[in-house]
């Protein structure tokens, strides 16, 4: 191909430059599109292995409230003790569902032992029907000792320019928080989304099995190579074209601006 395009106008390397740089962006946006493919089947992954497990006690997924969590453990039930302190409730805003918008209730618990404080995600509520800044209605967490099984989840980041009003928070940024309830010993390497408490009292809407679907992504990545691929083909075809075309001498007189380049490519031709 590489001859082809030496042999034939000048402008052909023109576009042939032009086609090797759409194939390099081409193929770092098909890479990029199997990476989020491999992320999106990791995820199922996690939810398959991890979801029905039985719960396990909280430090053997972290060890201390300083401890990094793996993302493999995510969705992992622990069981854990202690109390909640329900006087440092968050509600973690704008938090759509089932195309109503509302509140993630999140709620510190100070862990029996002096082992820390799991943030725990009671989950779900509307917001509310006159106020939308703020829900009807909490249900409140039972007080004295609990006994709670939560699903453990990495933290989000911060979100820059976004904030929320006293009692809110903008996402789940688990330093934050920890810095906004004051509490010592507050896990910030994951916090848990309730499954269940004992003593059982009525909660927000728990969180539900995260569907299994990958996405598109693996269409897209192929849709990017078959881009490169039909570039690439036109190109040549394209080039074959006119070496056809001029062989057979049908190819239309040049233009006075481009005589110049014709006549180069005129000596080219006699060489070959």
């Amino acid at each position: 191909m590489a001859r082809l395009v030496l042999a034939g106008p000048r402008r052909w390397l023109g576009y042939a430059a032009l086609v090797m740089v759409f194939a390099v962006v081409c193929g770092l946006l098909s890479w990029w599109q199997f990476a989020r493919n491999e992320e999106a089947h990791e995820r199922i992954r996690q939810v398959v292995d991890n979801w029905d497990a039985a719960p396990v006690p909280l430090g053997t997924v972290l060890a201390s409230p300083e401890a990094p969590f793996d993302a493999a453990d995510t969705w992992t039930p622990v069981e854990v003790s202690g109390e909640y302190d329900t006087a440092q409730q968050l509600l973690v805003r704008a938090r759509p569902r089932d195309g109503r918008n509302g509140f993630e209730v999140l709620v510190p618990l100070v862990l029996a032992g002096g082992r820390g404080v799991l943030v725990v995600d009671r989950g779900w509520v509307p917001a509310g029907e006159t106020q939308a800044e703020v829900p009807d209605y909490v249900p409140p967490a039972p007080e004295g000792p609990v006994t709670v099984v939560a699903r453990l989840k990495a933290g989000e980041p911060g979100v820059p320019g976004r904030s929320a009003p006293p009692g809110q928070v903008a996402t789940i940024e688990l330093p934050l928080i920890a810095a906004t309830i004051g509490l010592p010993g507050v896990h910030t390497g994951a916090y848990g989304m309730l499954v269940s408490e004992q003593p059982a009292v009525p909660t927000p809407a728990l969180a539900t099995r995260p569907e299994p679907d990958p996405g598109p992504h693996l269409s897209y990545a192929v849709q990017w190579i078959l881009f490169a691929l039909f570039a690439a083909a036109a190109l040549l075809w394209a080039i074959l074209n006119e070496r056809r075309a001029r062989r057979e001498g049908h190819v239309p007189r040049p233009k006075r601006r481009d005589r110049d380049a014709a006549e180069e490519d005129a000596l080219l031709d006699r060489v070959e």
